[in-house]
């Protein structure tokens, strides 16, 4: 007999959806412990569990996926090739009717490029807080792209207003946003992408407690300090409308003690039979939640409170260390709303972590 983690190890399938297969009767262990409640499976039944997950991932629906089992262990093959070729079929028309929607897509945003009236370039210059704008590219640095395909990506946004400077990186799973106060800008709002290394050479010399002075003329972007200067070209790419992104509905908070809390998913449970890759990287998850105490517990396997929320362990750590507080708040809204990582003292300077959806 094999145990439900010896399963998942070896079937491809993560334990809460053998869990889940179990309550919706698709793949029902050959025992449950009468007093534990543990799952305990036959032999045989591994070679069902590879081919359920091998349709799940294919995105067969569970209705056509009880069928195929149902026949696959019977005599009945006709039945599972016409259930295979009618899902292969789906996937096929489904494939065609989005690529007529990106097409669409294309030409509509090509007719935008044409009609838009260029981008206005102008000179910005403006003096701002050594100690705040180290602090701030500190704060939001992690969460630079590094995906190639994406170039407006791979670098911060400054974001220049009158009397402060906000910058902004995001790879798409996590946004991290902060401020510092400026001066010595009084026109309209400038948005700059300055590209990661050029972000790296100006948090180099930000050290002192000097102001220092930032411009951006044409597609250069320089700062300068009383110790040196970097200068380079900013991205010719635009960023993402942040502002749409980081208003989040009301959600739980709770506040942690960094130190202790970091131990916590360092040490803590993942599940790591639900491997994923994102960006072409495996990668293990934490699951959330806030208890009843208001205290952020690292769910275990057997947990299944449908308010937890899974999200990349890795990517947890880095905004833990970015959020550069002893305290922090974390703050819930439904499990598929990003998890938001603020500092107490400072509510324009926080993280968001995108949440992953658990295999079920």
């Amino acid at each position: 007999m094999r145990s439900i983690g010896e399963m998942a190890r070896e079937s491809g399938l993560g334990v809460s959806a053998l869990r889940f297969y179990d309550r919706t009767g698709v793949l029902v262990p050959a025992r449950v412990d009468p007093v534990s409640g543990y799952r305990w499976y036959d032999p045989a039944q591994l070679e069902e569990a590879r081919l359920l997950a091998r349709l799940r991932r294919a995105g067969m629906p569970l209705a056509d996926v009880r069928l195929v089992l149902a026949g696959w262990s019977g005599a009945d093959k006709d039945l599972v090739g016409e259930l295979l070729q009618a899902h292969l079929r789906r996937l096929e028309r489904d494939l065609s009717d989005a690529r007529d929607e990106f097409s669409t897509l294309q030409e509509l945003l090509a007719y935008r490029e044409n009609t838009l009236t260029s981008r206005l370039v102008t000179t910005v210059r403006l003096t701002a807080s050594a100690p705040e704008l180290a602090a701030a590219l500190d704060a939001v640095r992690f969460a630079c792209s590094t995906d190639p395909e994406l170039p407006m990506l791979g670098g911060v946004l400054f974001d220049i207003e009158e009397a402060a400077l906000r910058v902004v990186a995001t790879d798409r799973y996590r946004m991290a946003v902060a401020r510092a106060g400026a001066t010595g800008h009084g026109g309209p709002a400038v948005q700059v992408v300055v590209p990661a290394p050029l972000v790296d050479a100006m948090r180099a010399l930000v050290n002192g407690e000097e102001p220092v002075r930032l411009s951006a003329d044409g597609d250069r972007v320089t700062l300068e300090t009383g110790d040196g200067q970097a200068s380079g070209r900013r991205l010719d790419h635009d960023f993402p409308d942040y502002r749409r992104l980081v208003h989040l509905p009301t959600g739980r908070r709770a506040l942690v003690d960094v130190a202790v809390f970091r131990k916590a998913v360092e040490s803590g449970p993942v599940r790591t039979s639900e491997v994923r890759h994102q960006d072409g990287a495996s990668y293990d998850l934490s699951v959330l939640k806030v208890a009843h105490d208001g205290t952020v517990v690292v769910c275990d396997d057997g947990d299944d409170d449908q308010n937890q929320v899974a999200v990349n362990r890795e990517f947890l750590l880095d905004a833990i260390a970015a959020g550069g507080r002893d305290r922090l708040v974390l703050e819930f809204g439904v499990p598929t709303a990003p998890i938001a990582i603020r500092r107490p003292d400072d509510e324009e300077t926080f993280s968001l972590l995108m949440p992953v959806r658990l295999e079920h």
